[in-house]
């Protein structure tokens, strides 16, 4: 696991490297490209938020769309080191989440289909084409991490422990929140063993209620500072989200790709990923409910959920950072995990196009293209 971790975090520094050099230096030059450079480049779109945030922070109403903790982890040391090292901060604390990710989600896969599954349940998020922002400094690794660890701690019926997990993660992102629901299925399954006392009824029970409890002190901040506890959820608009139907985005997909954009233009392509992605990770929710604990079933249809009724309607491509939020959605790799170990050519496809595509993203991320 570690090898996979270090040699998937050397490759896209190489790709940075050889990349972004060989894109906007001159031919033969001799110059030097200075490495506060390419740590610069990994400076974009969402992450300039979070760093922006943890080193001055919220500037209400918008920024408050972001939630805290990420920014909040960066402040704490960053305050002590100085203005140097946020983005370094930001980019560290990243990683760090995924590696702990890593470890929890390959428990979850190893009880669900054994190792095998296990190894490759923990592969494909490493190589998936989005899996930059895993590098980056986004707050997906860390809600990775802290969701990932509520339903392992669920799993283990460590009640506490998932109740503070999913504290963490309802400030992390405002999904979070919905933590709730899977805990709510895994008292039901464990009520025998919760009924059994009234000391382990209000051992179970009473965690549940820091989950709403992280979302509730966001909320309060939010008040504080905007007179809005719900700003975050009004000031989704100015970045581009609207409430709507599941099924509108894909109805304006079906213009925008038929109707709206010609063949070839960037439009196309974006969308083309973003439809994707959301179409792929349905699927596998839909293929994953006989094959995964309901509970993880039920989260991945909360999160499928979300970002359905959330979508970008006002834009060309309604499900924009789709191919970003499915990294969050951690059941659906263990279903692929466990659909590839009984069709080995799907493994190896996914070999060569995986990497080849997050080579790409990455190379467009860094140099600063439209990659949210």
């Amino acid at each position: 696991m570690l090898w996979l971790f270090l040699g998937s975090r050397l490759a896209l520094i190489l790709v940075t490297y050889f990349g972004y050099i060989l894109l906007t230096q001159e031919k033969y030059s001799g110059a030097p490209v200075a490495f506060n450079t390419f740590l610069n480049n990994w400076n974009q779109w969402d992450a300039t938020r979070y760093i922006h945030i943890a080193q001055y922070g919220y500037r209400p109403p918008y920024d408050l769309a972001f939630f805290p903790l990420f920014s909040l982890l960066i402040a704490i040391p960053g305050h002590l080191l100085g203005d140097w090292s946020y983005l370094p901060l930001g980019m560290l604390i990243s990683n760090l989440a995924l590696l702990g990710a890593l470890f929890v989600l390959y428990q979850l896969a190893t009880d669900a289909g054994g190792e095998q599954v296990g190894r490759r349940a923990i592969l494909y998020p490493c190589i998936f084409p989005t899996a930059f922002f895993f590098f980056a400094a986004y707050n997906e690794s860390l809600f990775l991490l802290l969701s990932s660890a509520t339903l392992l701690a669920l799993r283990r019926q460590r009640w506490w422990l998932a109740g503070l997990f999913g504290l963490l993660a309802a400030l992390t992102r405002s999904a979070g929140v919905m933590l709730a629901a899977p805990y709510l299925y895994e008292l039901w399954l464990a009520r025998e063993s919760v009924l059994s006392s009234k000391r382990r009824l209000l051992a179970s029970t009473l965690p549940i209620v820091l989950i709403p409890l992280g979302l509730a002190l966001y909320c309060l901040y939010c008040w504080k500072v905007s007179g809005n506890p719900l700003m975050f959820a009004v000031v989704q608009p100015h970045w581009g989200r609207q409430t709507s139907w599941p099924w509108q985005g894909f109805i304006q997909v079906i213009f925008e790709l038929f109707v709206h954009q010609p063949f070839g233009s960037f439009n196309q392509v974006h969308i083309l990923l973003d439809t994707t992605a959301t179409a792929a990770f349905i699927v596998l929710a839909i293929v994953g409910r006989k094959k995964l604990r309901p509970t993880y079933t039920l989260w991945i249809a909360l999160l499928l959920l979300s970002v359905l009724v959330s979508s970008s309607i006002g834009q060309r491509d309604p499900f924009i950072s789709n191919q970003r939020f499915v990294l969050e959605m951690f059941p659906a790799f263990i279903t692929l995990a466990m659909i590839s170990v009984r069709r080995p050519r799907l493994h190896q496809a996914l070999l060569w196009i995986f990497p080849a595509l997050l080579a790409t993203l990455t190379l467009l991320f860094v140099m600063g293209r439209w990659m949210v």
